[in-house]
């Protein structure tokens, strides 16, 4: 690589990446609580219609993504799409302070740890990416999986045979009062094996695309003006469309499975699951909801990234000229 693109490639990342270290922590936390609140509110209605179809069966399991949509509307209206949304939004918010935190210190550490190799920008990228994604997801996992088992109860109430509960706390009292606190933590394995190997490919997917394309976006404009906030933002959203694209094909049979743990009131094991999802749709019941799924992925990654990254720039304290 010759210098003048050496020199080049930082100025762009000196727009479009902002160091932990310069960033207003609680400006951070507070703006991004409810910020990436606003995007739940969007998107959350895409994750009960993919629970749904990840746990229907008898002839729900004909339905298609659209079907599923219907359905809920007609029988609980809108207030069905967001069933467990309560629930979901107030774990979050702690989840998410874990979450990011852990992403950016991982982020950079394992830059500095990379350096001495000389690797090429886009392995970099994805090698403290995806380490950052994966740190970030083991480390909030003990607070994401019992507000997942929550909700997806909820979500599932009264469909295909499913209990009923009053709420949220009803659920959590019910379950410990079967099974103890361990109850909560139903699927944790499974958790741990989709999310945290899925928020690493999110990462790297999305770290490595973006050096990619800043690399592209060089050479087709060799001038030494800075890309505008538009193109910017623009990178940014393609970049978190291809990781959610290849994240969401790696990952929903894991998923399908973990789903089906999380809301079965007998408790089947795992292999248990995978023998009754062949039984009744044979290999492609695997990717049950993986319309929605990828979808929500895509949505969900390209709205988080664009706004963490916004968010990023906002809070980020004057630097240093």
């Amino acid at each position: 690589m010759d210098t003048t693109t050496r020199a080049k490639i930082p100025s762009l990342h000196h727009q479009t990446e902002i160091n932990w270290d310069n960033l207003d922590k609680t400006k951070l936390y507070v703006v991004g609580a409810g910020m990436f609140s606003g995007v739940t509110v969007a998107l959350y209605p895409v994750s009960v219609i993919k629970t749904r179809m990840q746990v229907a069966t008898g002839e729900a399991v004909r339905r298609n993504a659209a079907a599923t949509f219907r359905n809920i509307l007609k029988v609980d209206g809108v207030p069905g799409l967001y069933r467990g949304f309560g629930t979901v939004i107030t774990g979050a918010i702690p989840a998410r302070i874990i979450f990011l935190t852990a992403l950016e210190t991982t982020k950079a550490a394992s830059l500095k740890l990379v350096e001495p190799f000389k690797l090429s920008e886009p392995v970099q990228a994805a090698f403290a990416n995806g380490l950052g994604g994966l740190s970030a997801s083991l480390c909030s996992q003990a607070v994401f999986v019992p507000i997942d088992v929550v909700s997806q109860k909820l979500m599932v109430q009264g469909y295909s045979g499913h209990v009923r509960y009053k709420g949220g706390l009803d659920v959590a009292q019910q379950i410990i009062k079967a099974d103890g606190i361990r109850g909560l933590y139903r699927g944790f394995g499974l958790s741990v094996m989709t999310y945290s190997p899925s928020s690493a490919v999110w990462w790297a997917s999305y770290g490595s695309s973006q050096r990619i394309i800043w690399s592209a976006f060089d050479h087709w404009n060799d001038k030494e003006s800075s890309p505008s906030q538009l193109t910017i933002v623009g990178v940014q959203a393609t970049g978190g469309i291809i990781a959610g694209a290849v994240t969401s094909c790696v990952t929903t049979p894991i998923d399908t499975i973990k789903t089906r743990l999380q809301v079965n009131q007998n408790k089947p094991k795992a292999m248990e699951v995978v023998r009754r999802l062949i039984a009744e749709d044979g290999w492609k019941g695997f990717y049950r909801g993986l319309g929605p799924r990828f979808f929500s992925s895509s949505a969900w990654g390209t709205s988080m990234i664009v706004c963490y990254e916004y968010l990023k720039r906002l809070c980020a304290k004057v630097e240093e000229v």
